[in-house]
């Protein structure tokens, strides 16, 4: 393989995390007599570009189709994210009814709502079915399509160019990153800004967060190669924002390489404390399969000490890292009993590879595990918060990443 940037052949993976089936592909009861298509998890970065990436093994239309399961609004952390984000951005860059906002993968609507309730006009792009016809019932304009090159042609000719495009959480699950990059720049009107946040590969390195490795990401981003991919496609950082959301992100504003705004300090500082990460040297990456070896096995150690001792262990959130560190570990039904989620779409289904079933949140009172794994460690302080009744039985939580912990 190739890198899907700059074409150099790529190295052996930094981390190899065996074989698993796409992190979002939920199982149903009827499903379970037909085969389960698994695909290598492997990683490698790019000694040219520092890239880092997924071998290809599987087509974003296997992974993102009409039954994808993974609706924003579920997590009402995520939703308010996005409310301060539209509030902040609106002001910052002075946006009317005259600007065009538009958001690359909208998913449900939770974040272009609070545009359109600005009297602001919006436009969404997004190619699952289940999700565009949820923003599709909040009134949202949404083309169900995959972004690249193509549509942004298309909608130029016939949408306005976008005063600014959203795209949360999609640069780094697009296969043609270079397709993507040039597309934003296509759709992206003379003075315009491109908002794109993404988990930071620095924190996935120093918070052993290798459960955030899976197929539907293709990509794993630092900001010198997000840079090097936006100038290539002739567009120019301005600004760099950390953010906590997802384990550490970073929210990057660019806008065409002729505008005249100045990049600010931020940006070259960041890109100096990747460097000395080393996050351009193969050194940045030699000790991670180590440690997700440690947090894989830690997890199986404690589940089985936990059964042996005639103690429930049940998870909070079918999310697609806890199947990545579940799949990887090799955990089961019979150490793990439920996995409990407040999405109906994910309600009644089971976990691709382990087959967990996955339950609502109001059983966790009738069923009263004596811990509760928290997968999406990123929410852990909310699902605490909303779940703080385990207590009454003597129930804990507990995460798993970077090790074995309980709260």
């Amino acid at each position: 393989m190739t890198c899907r940037h700059c074409h150099t052949p790529l190295p052996a993976p930094f981390i190899d995390l065996g074989y698993a089936p796409p992190s979002n592909a939920y199982r149903t009861r009827a499903s379970l007599s037909q085969p389960e298509v698994h695909y290598p998890l492997r990683v490698a970065v790019c000694h040219t570009c520092w890239l880092a990436q997924t071998e290809d093994y599987t087509r974003p239309d296997e992974l993102f189709d009409e039954g994808y399961a993974y609706f924003s609004s579920t997590s009402a952390g995520w939703v308010r994210h996005a409310e301060q984000f539209v509030n902040d951005i609106t002001t910052r860059l002075g946006l009317t009814a005259d600007a065009l906002v538009m958001e690359v993968a909208c998913n449900d609507g939770y974040l272009l709502q609070h545009v359109q309730r600005r009297g602001i006009p919006c436009l969404g792009i997004e190619p699952t079915a289940s999700t565009a016809d949820a923003a599709g019932r909040l009134g949202l304009e949404v083309v169900r399509e995959f972004f690249g090159t193509a549509l942004a042609q298309r909608l130029a000719a016939t949408h306005r160019k976008a005063s600014l495009i959203v795209a949360n959480n999609v640069f780094a699950h697009v296969p043609d990153i270079n397709d993507f990059s040039e597309g934003l720049r296509m759709a992206l009107a003379p003075g315009g800004t491109v908002s794109l946040e993404f988990p930071h590969l620095l924190q996935l390195l120093r918070g052993c967060q290798f459960d955030t490795m899976y197929h539907e990401h293709y990509s794993y981003l630092s900001l010198g190669a997000c840079h090097r991919m936006l100038q290539r496609a002739g567009l120019r950082i301005i600004d760099v924002e950390r953010l906590p959301t997802h384990g550490g992100s970073l929210r990057v504003l660019a806008a065409h390489s002729a505008d005249p705004r100045q990049t600010t300090d931020a940006v070259a500082h960041l890109i100096a404390e990747e460097t000395a990460a080393h996050l351009f040297s193969p050194e940045g990456y030699a000790s991670l399969q180590a440690q997700a070896d440690a947090a894989a096995d830690g997890l199986l150690a404690f589940l089985i000490d936990q059964k042996q001792r005639g103690r429930r262990v049940m998870a909070y959130g079918a999310a697609a890292k806890g199947n990545t560190l579940l799949n990887y570990a090799g955990v089961r039904p019979h150490l793990l009993e439920a996995v409990f989620d407040a999405a109906p779409s994910k309600q009644g289904r089971l976990l691709p590879g382990s087959h967990i079933p996955i339950l609502p949140p109001d059983d966790i009172a009738r069923l009263q595990p004596d811990v509760l794994l928290i997968l999406p460690w990123n929410i852990a302080d909310e699902v605490c918060r909303q779940q703080a009744g385990i207590a009454t039985w003597g129930g804990r939580f507990a995460v798993a990443i970077p090790t074995l912990t309980l709260l």
